[in-house]
């Protein structure tokens, strides 16, 4: 694989569709010390975003939770 005159290179199709590079996935280059790594870009979301919002706010919690519970 050779870098083309603007820094770019191609990742083959069967190690893109193994690691789930798709189109518009942003991607880091990591610093190694035998070289680079390259992995996608992840976003640290906090525990309170991983649920923000799953309640409606219609609802109270004490009877939400009884619900669920099955009571």
């Amino acid at each position: 694989m050779k870098i083309g005159e603007r820094g770019q290179v191609t990742i083959p199709k069967t190690i893109r569709e193994k690691y789930g590079f798709l189109p518009q996935i942003e991607v880091d280059f990591v610093q190694e010390k035998t070289g680079v790594l390259i992995q996608k870009k992840t976003r640290h979301v906090s525990p309170v975003e991983q649920v923000y919002g799953i309640l409606r706010k219609n609802v109270q919690t004490d009877p939400y939770i009884e619900s669920i519970r099955g009571r």
